[in-house]
C-alpha cells in the first residue's frame, strides 16, 4: 500500500514561514542539481522527486514530520569525559518533543560546516561552550539517521563530531537543558548497556531511536 502523509506540524511550519520547512508542497519545484551536489550521501530522483537511499520508511510520498525535502544534513556532538574513578560519561539531552534522550545536535545552517554546527548546537542545548579551534575533536563520516519522523522523500543525515574532554574529572562540566532540550545530563556510558540502564533506572527514559545505532557504535569503538 502506497502511503502519502505530511504531518500537521510541517504544514504549520510552512504557514509560519519557518526556515526548516520548504514552502513548496511539490518537490519537483526544488533545484535538485544544487541539493544533490551538496548532499553528504548521494540519493536518486524519480520523476523529479527525491528518494530516500535507505528506504522504504512506510510513507512513500510526503514529508512525514520533516520539513526539508530530500536530505537534511545535521551534526551531532558526542561529548565524553572520564572521572577520577575511571567511569566514562556521555552528555545527552532529553528532547523537548518527547522522542527520548539524544546527542546534542541539530541542523547544519546554510554555509555552515558540520563541526561548527555541532559546537554551536552543543552550546545552545546544554550551555557547554567549547572552542572548536582548541578543543580536541574527531569528525566521523556522515551517516544516515534512521529517524522515525522520516519518509521516503524526506530524511536525515548526520555528521557526528566526537569531543573527548579527557580523564581525571573530579566534577564534570556543568550543563543545563536549553533551546530544544528539556534537560541535559551526564549519563554513565562505560558500555551501551550501562547507558540504557542509567536512563531507564534514574530518568525513566530511553535513547532517541534515531541515535541508538550511532551511540552504540561509538561506545564500542
Amino acid at each position: 500500500m502506497t502511503r502519502t502523509y505530511t504531518h500537521p506540524s510541517v504544514l504549520d511550519g510552512i504557514a509560519a514561514g519557518a526556515p526548516w520547512a520548504d514552502p513548496t508542497m511539490d518537490p519537483a519545484d526544488i533545484d535538485w542539481t544544487a541539493r544533490r551536489a551538496a548532499a553528504a550521501i548521494p540519493f536518486p530522483l524519480v520523476d523529479g522527486r527525491p528518494v530516500n537511499p535507505y528506504g522504504p520508511t512506510g510513507i512513500r510520498y510526503g514529508r512525514n514530520e520533516l520539513g526539508h525535502w530530500g536530505e537534511q544534513q545535521c551534526a551531532d556532538a558526542i561529548v565524553t569525559a572520564v572521572d577520577t574513578e575511571g567511569t566514562r560519561w556521555l552528555l545527552l539531552i532529553e528532547r523537548g518533543d518527547g522522542h527520548g534522550w539524544a546527542l546534542p545536535g541539530g541542523y547544519v545552517d546554510p554555509g555552515e560546516n558540520p563541526t561548527a554546527a555541532a559546537f554551536r548546537e552543543l552550546a545552545e542545548e546544554t550551555g557547554l561552550t567549547l572552542d572548536a579551534a582548541t578543543t580536541p575533536h574527531t569528525r566521523y563520516p556522515a551517516r544516515y539517521v534512521p529517524d522515525p519522523r522520516a519518509s521516503d522523500e524526506a530524511w536525515m543525515v548526520t555528521v557526528p563530531i566526537g569531543i573527548d574532554l579527557g580523564t581525571g574529572h573530579y566534577l564534570l562540566p556543568w550543563v543545563e537543558g536549553n533551546d530544544d532540550a528539556h534537560r541535559a545530563e551526564w549519563i554513565v556510558a562505560d558500555t551501551y548497556h550501562d547507558l540504557t540502564a542509567e536512563l531507564t533506572g534514574t530518568y525513566g527514559g530511553h535513547v532517541f531511536p534515531a541515535h541508538r545505532d550511532l551511540i552504540a557504535d561509538i561506545l564500542t569503538d
